[in-house]
């Protein structure tokens, strides 16, 4: 979190150092360059401090940027400052390992419902690993090798409903060797004859685990694929 307050503070002196006192006297209508370049900067700084599970005081936290414009004495002592950012940072970090724990108990019930209830839903297929499985349309071509590069369309979401991402939206299919990705894509694909279109409900084991992905997929997601097999490419061996 630390970073973040950092980067803060340095985006909004570069916005000050640019003109601030104009962009004031403007009232924040966004009719010049500066106008604009001073809005950018803005929304750079809040996107910065919206990762700090804190509410910041912004009357403080302006009063302590005018101060140090102004090269005036700071109004904490060095150690004052040390001793209030290490208690702040020790409870923030405290409550995201808190929300990550709760997350990971409750998607882990919620995934493992999900799945117990799907295995029996019209068309869903259950693999030795617990791989699920609907064909949606079934191709004729050749099946893919784990040694393979194939060429698919994809739209992955939550058990929410959540797109977390999507080659269609993109307008561009995705080519990748095929052990490069989840096992559950591994495993999944590998079912599919060229042409087929697959919805894959994938375990967390066979996914991202307790890690999760990113801010979007949390630890211990049941994660939904929609996957369309186009092609295969030569295998890697074949590869010069």
């Amino acid at each position: 979190m630390k970073r973040y307050i950092i980067m803060a503070s340095l985006l909004v002196l570069a916005g000050c150092n640019s003109g601030g006192d104009k962009a004031a006297q403007n009232g924040g209508k966004l009719d010049s360059e500066m106008a604009k370049f001073s809005y950018a900067i803005g929304l750079d700084v809040g996107r910065s401090l919206s990762h700090i599970d804190e509410k910041l005081d912004m009357a403080a936290f302006n009063k302590g940027v005018n101060n140090a414009m102004d090269g005036a004495d700071p109004e904490l002592t060095a150690e004052q400052i040390a001793e209030v950012k290490k208690t702040v940072f020790k409870r923030t970090q405290q409550k995201a390992i808190e929300k990550r724990n709760k997350a990971t108990l409750e998607n882990k019930a919620l995934g493992g419902k999900f799945l117990q209830e799907n295995a029996s839903a019209e068309g869903v297929k259950t693999t030795e690993s617990g791989l699920q499985y609907k064909v949606l349309s079934a191709g004729k071509g050749p099946k893919p090798t784990i040694n393979d590069v194939v060429k698919v369309n994809y739209e992955g979401t939550l058990l929410d409903g959540t797109v977390f991402d999507s080659s269609y939206k993109r307008g561009q299919p995705v080519t990748f060797p095929l052990a490069s990705v989840i096992k559950g894509w591994q495993e999944g694909l590998q079912l599919m004859p060229v042409g087929s279109k697959y919805r894959l409900f994938i375990p967390s084991k066979l996914a991202y685990g307790e890690t999760g992905a990113g801010n979007v997929i949390g630890p211990n997601s049941v994660l939904t694929f929609d996957v369309e097999l186009l092609e295969i490419e030569a295998a890697k061996d074949e590869k010069k």
